[in-house]
């Protein structure tokens, strides 16, 4: 496992910066599942949590589906593994969860929110709304992303050192 990423050029136009942290923090949580089983990325942090590498997966195509489909474009699709019934269903992982479903999903909705994202400027505001009514801008939910990623990266950070000790890559 490499520990290179490639930065967004320091002196790059504010979209093109954006998008860099934003897509150098998805590869961030990629590489840190990358190599694992799936009973490894299954593997909650310290009971009673039920955090996993996997769990960040999933929960993260489902908050790229919120933010780039239902606010930014008013699409509702619904919810990939959460429901009103369990509104922490991403992280309630079972045997038959894998990693290539997961993945695969969450690359689809990634490939989803870029095309999304390219048809606005980034003054441009959602057409939809935020669980709270607010209309964001794309420049609000780009920062958003990017915080959201880092948080949960922080997270994966913690899982990963516990699964096999690995850290700072």
């Amino acid at each position: 496992m490499t520990s290179i990423r490639d930065l967004p050029a320091p002196a790059a136009d504010e979209r093109t910066m954006l998008e860099g942290w934003l897509d150098f923090h998805r590869a961030t949580l990629a590489r840190k599942c990358a190599g694992l089983t799936d009973e490894e990325l299954r593997t909650a942090s310290v009971p009673p949590s039920e955090l996993t590498l996997m769990g960040l997966v999933r929960h993260m195509a489902d908050v790229e589906r919120i933010w780039f489909r239902h606010v930014l474009t008013d699409d509702s699709p619904g919810p990939i593994y959460f429901s009103d019934e369990d509104p922490d269903g991403e992280f309630h992982l079972t045997e038959a969860d894998t990693w290539q479903e997961a993945h695969t999903t969450w690359q689809g909705e990634l490939e989803a929110a870029r095309r999304n994202a390219a048809g606005f400027g980034l003054d441009d505001l959602s057409k939809g709304r935020t669980r709270h009514g607010d209309v964001p801008s794309l420049r609000w939910i780009y920062t958003h992303m990017i915080e959201e990623y880092a948080r949960h990266n922080g997270h994966a950070d913690l899982l990963r050192e516990r699964i096999d000790g690995s850290t700072g890559f």
